[in-house]
C-alpha cells in the first residue's frame, strides 16, 4: 500500500492511501462528514488487486489542511478534481459513503468525464433542512470532546455489530476535526443546492442503502435513484444509515460486480 500528500491546486494538501494496480481501474473513496479516509479500513482489504484503489482525507478531516474556507459543496467536489489531477487519475469510480456520496454525486454533474461510475452507500438525494443535532454541532468549541463525538455516534442507530477498535477510530477521526469545520462543513452540504436538481448525472450509479436508514428513509432512497437515470438500487436489510459500517463485507462484493460489469476503462494512467 502506498500512502502519500497531494498538494492540490485548490491550495490545500491531502493526505492519501493507494493499493492495488496503478494502471487498473481507479476506484476513490470518498468518507463523510466527521470520518476520515480510515473509514474505509475494513473495505479496502476486501478489494480486488487489479484494481487501483485511492482514499484521500477531505478538506478539513483526519490529517488534510484545515484552512478557514472552502467547505461548500461545490469547493469539495473541485477538491476532489484536484486530488485527481495530482495523482494522475484520468477517470474513476467515485464511492462515497453517507454525504461522501453528495460530494460525488456533484463531481458527476461538474465534471462528467472524470466519472466512469458512481457507487453510493447510504447516500442522500438532498440534505436541505435544519438537521436535529445542528443546534449540538453549533455548541461545539476545542478542543472537541471524545465524549461528545462517541455520543453523537446515537444519531445514527446501529443495526448490525461493528467492531470495537472500528468504533473508537471513528471517534478519533471526530475528534481531529476542529470545531468550526465541524460547523462549515455541516453549513456547506446543508446550504448546497442537491447536484441531482441541478445537473444530470449520466454516470452508471449503484445506490447501496439500509433499510432502516432514518436519515435517508427508504422513500428518500428511491428518490434518488429515480433522479439518476438507469441508478440500480440495493437495499439491504436491518441494516441502518452506516452501511459501510454495518455490511462491508457486503458492499465490496456489490462494488466489484458492478466495477467488473462497467465498460472497458481508457487508456491506463499512473498514479505518482
Amino acid at each position: 500500500m502506498l500512502s502519500g500528500a497531494a498538494r492540490l491546486a485548490t491550495g490545500v494538501t491531502l493526505p492519501f492511501v493507494a493499493q492495488g494496480d496503478r494502471t487498473g481501474r481507479a476506484v476513490l473513496l470518498l468518507h463523510p462528514w466527521g470520518e476520515s479516509l480510515r473509514c474505509f479500513d475494513r473495505l479496502r482489504p476486501l478489494l480486488p488487486a487489479d484494481l487501483l484503489v485511492l482514499a484521500m482525507d477531505q478538506r478539513g478531516h483526519g490529517d488534510a489542511d484545515k484552512p478557514s474556507v472552502g467547505y461548500d459543496l461545490s469547493s469539495s467536489a473541485r477538491d476532489v478534481v484536484a486530488f485527481m489531477d495530482a495523482t494522475g487519475v484520468q477517470r474513476a469510480v467515485l464511492v462515497g459513503s453517507s454525504s461522501g456520496g453528495y460530494v460525488a454525486q456533484q463531481v458527476a454533474v461538474d465534471h462528467p468525464d472524470r466519472v466512469a461510475a458512481l457507487v453510493l452507500v447510504g447516500a442522500p438525494r438532498t440534505l436541505h433542512g435544519r438537521p436535529a443535532f445542528a443546534d449540538e454541532v453549533e455548541r461545539l468549541t476545542d478542543p472537541v470532546d471524545p465524549a461528545w463525538v462517541r455520543g453523537s455516534l446515537a444519531w445514527f442507530p446501529l443495526h448490525h455489530e461493528v467492531p470495537g477498535w472500528y468504533v473508537e477510530d471513528r471517534v478519533r477521526d471526530g475528534v481531529r476535526l476542529p470545531a468550526r469545520v465541524w460547523r462549515d462543513a455541516l453549513t456547506g452540504l446543508t446550504a448546497a443546492d442537491p447536484p441531482t436538481e441541478t445537473g444530470t448525472v449520466t454516470a452508471p450509479t449503484l445506490i447501496v442503502a439500509g433499510d432502516r436508514d432514518e436519515v435517508v428513509p427508504p422513500p428518500e432512497q428511491r428518490a434518488l435513484a429515480a433522479a439518476i437515470p438507469g441508478a440500480q438500487l440495493r437495499c439491504y436489510e436491518d441494516t441502518g444509515h452506516l452501511v459501510l459500517w454495518e455490511q462491508p463485507e457486503r458492499v465490496a462484493a456489490d462494488l466489484v460486480r458492478f466495477v467488473r460489469g462497467l465498460p472497458p476503462p481508457l487508456p491506463p494512467h499512473r498514479v505518482t
